[in-house]
């Protein structure tokens, strides 16, 4: 196997990435520095290529400002969509495989049944739409590639909700948090660790997969599990979305259901409340 180049490795999957491959000691991984690694420069990429010629590339660069994404859609296109394309072109070129990083933002989250990855696609946000636009250009470029679509993303790494619970639990005596957007958190190093099992497997079982770790839930009884594992003790009040206006609109029921992921790839995945758990007694008291 050639080398595995990670695009977007100081992020907070690509740190968790180099955590989970310390520990299974997975070898080949090349976690490329921002200045070398932009995905809008065809002509370094091209480079980067010829130099490694990768048998896999990790695309977890991304333009994730959600609400910023309203008022600045023409960026977060050429990253979300524009950036996928030229990686997908020398994927194809080199005979690479491609894992890309989408999220379940390109649902429009009406519904209340678990997604499975072939229902349809209507996102409600420019963030959502350009994810979608990346995952569409993928296809027109190359047949060897896995997208995988996860969501509520945290890790003890970077800037994420449970961290940014626990500070501000620390800080004030009490905290609104929205209940009536239903989803599923996911632990990255969970979701680093399904990146790798496609790698270390040689999985040939392409197409687009949902990841996130079991169970439901809403923000509020998130925030409040967070509270209650790292005792901390802080007053939760339960609001709607209507009360906490924000430039994007968001899901308001965006579980995804697991089962192809489970079968074609061969991972377990743990309840969110088990991952959350790890998580917590990872970070600094």
């Amino acid at each position: 196997m050639g080398s595995i180049l990670v695009f977007g490795a100081s992020g907070q999957l690509g740190q968790c990435l180099a955590h989970v491959a310390r520990e299974r000691n997975t070898p080949g991984l090349v976690f490329l520095p921002e200045e070398q690694a932009n995905i809008l420069n065809p002509d370094g990429l091209q480079a980067l290529f010829a130099e490694y010629k990768p048998s896999y590339v990790i695309n977890c660069a991304a333009y994730t400002a959600v609400d910023k994404a309203e008022d600045e859609v023409e960026i977060a296109r050429k990253v979300n969509r524009d950036g996928v394309e030229n990686l997908s072109r020398l994927c194809a070129e080199y005979g690479t495989t491609l894992l890309h990083i989408s999220t379940d933002f390109v649902f429009a989250g009406t519904g209340n049944q678990p997604l499975v990855e072939t229902d349809e696609t209507a996102p409600i946000s420019v963030y959502g739409l350009t994810k979608l636009e990346g995952e569409q250009v993928i296809s027109e470029y190359t047949q060897q590639y896995f997208i995988l679509r996860t969501s509520w993303l945290y890790s003890e790494y970077a800037n994420n909700f449970v961290k940014t619970m626990l500070k501000l639990g620390r800080d004030r005596d009490e905290l609104r948090v929205i209940w009536d957007q239903l989803g599923t958190p996911t632990y990255a190093i969970d979701l680093a660790g399904c990146i790798l099992t496609i790698i270390e497997t040689q999985s040939q079982q392409y197409g687009i997969y949902h990841y996130s770790n079991e169970g439901v839930t809403s923000w509020y009884d998130f925030a409040a599990a967070i509270f209650e594992l790292s005792q901390t003790k802080v007053k939760t009040t339960a609001i709607r979305t209507a009360e906490y206006p924000t430039k994007a609109t968001r899901p308001a029921y965006s579980v995804m259901d697991k089962t192809k992921a489970k079968a074609q790839l061969g991972v377990a995945i743990p309840h969110w409340r088990e991952s959350l758990k790890v998580c917590i007694s990872r970070l600094p008291a």
